[in-house]
């Protein structure tokens, strides 16, 4: 079925069925303040050409991010902060002003003296807290590890329920080795590919755990 689309002087538009009423969508639209040519993005300011973004500035050419600023030609980014001179990023998370940075290390200890390994969180009841999480509306997206705070992929909502120990094990390992660690250490070994399982396949999973079945 051909998505609903509401749209603007400037070429915005926003599909009916992503926001999930016609208000939403509206209100979406509303939201955007001189940007052009965006899809189905929203509280955005002076963005162009992009798609599925929110509370971005000044992006271009952009897709799914959320949080920008000053980005171009990105995609699937999240978090980003001061990327003006960023071009063509891919799946970034949390990175601000990394152009060409050389010899980067991991995060202090917390005494300070040496970079290390951060510590692996352990979540008490994973497989009912993340179910529970996941079963929100809009709150699982399984083609991204985060869209946004409360949208994240079934790796992604492990980091994000784990906290900061959660995000500091991403940043360390990636989100598809941090999660897997996050879940072993709270008592269940998982296998990754169930990392890239489709929604409906995700969610149905996720269900079976949190019932113990």
């Amino acid at each position: 079925m051909s998505p609903t689309w509401i749209t603007d002087d400037n070429g915005n538009r926003c599909s009916v069925e992503y926001f999930g009423s016609r208000e939403a969508a509206q209100e979406a639209l509303n939201s955007l303040k001189n940007c052009r040519k965006c899809t189905n993005c929203s509280d955005c300011s002076r963005c162009s050409d992009c798609s599925g973004c929110s509370d971005c500035s000044g992006c271009s050419d952009c897709s799914r991010c959320s949080d920008c600023s000053g980005c171009s030609d990105c995609s699937r980014c999240s978090d980003c902060s001061d990327c003006s001179d960023c071009s063509d990023c891919s799946r970034c998370s949390n990175i601000a002003w990394l152009w060409d940075r050389k010899n980067l290390q991991a995060e202090p200890s917390k005494d300070g003296t040496a970079p290390g390994v951060p510590p692996i969180p352990k979540i008490k009841n994973i497989h009912q807290k993340v179910f529970e999480a996941v079963s929100q509306p809009k709150a699982l997206n399984m083609s991204d590890w985060h869209s946004c705070n409360t949208t994240h992929c079934r790796g992604g909502w492990v980091v994000h329920l784990a906290g900061e120990p959660g995000y500091a094990l991403e940043r360390f390992h990636g989100t598809l080795l941090a999660a897997q660690l996050i879940y072993r250490e709270s008592g269940h070994p998982i296998n990754p590919c169930r990392f890239f399982d489709t929604n409906a396949d995700a969610l149905a999973d996720m269900k079976r755990l949190a019932e113990g079945r």
